[in-house]
């Protein structure tokens, strides 16, 4: 029976790592699509997002914030002004992902977790 269960752990940990580059694919269009909106609402102030394989970075006037995959998590990561936050990402029927939360142990949507990374970035003064 153990051996079974482990079987399907490594399974679907095999799974996850295996969609890890496309979950960065997604969060970098939906980081994408927000900040043309931004750029639309203040065209004096561009943030612009900056993507070398695995990470994400975006700059502003507020200052960067970095989105790191890792594989040990296996999630995100999400770093800006020496503080870390790690989202694990998860795979549910129909191949669609999940997003937690660790430290706060709460289920996130694309746009929350969207919300997470540039509100550091574009937002810095205003509250959660």
């Amino acid at each position: 029976m153990r051996i079974g269960e482990e079987r399907d752990r490594r399974a679907r940990e095999k799974q996850i790592l295996d969609r890890l580059p496309g979950a960065m694919d997604e969060l970098e269009e939906s980081v994408k699509a927000c900040l043309d909106g931004y750029t639309a609402a203040f065209p004096g102030d561009p943030a612009e997002p900056d993507r070398q394989g695995l990470r994400l970075a975006v700059a502003g006037t507020g200052g960067r914030v970095e989105v790191t995959a890792t594989p040990e998590l296996p999630g995100f990561e999400i770093a800006s002004a020496g503080a870390t936050q790690q989202i694990q990402i998860g795979i549910l029927p129909g191949n669609k992902l999940f997003y937690l939360d660790v430290a706060g142990d709460r289920y996130l949507s694309m746009e929350e977790l969207t919300k997470r990374i540039l509100d550091r970035v574009l937002f810095p003064k205003l509250k959660d």
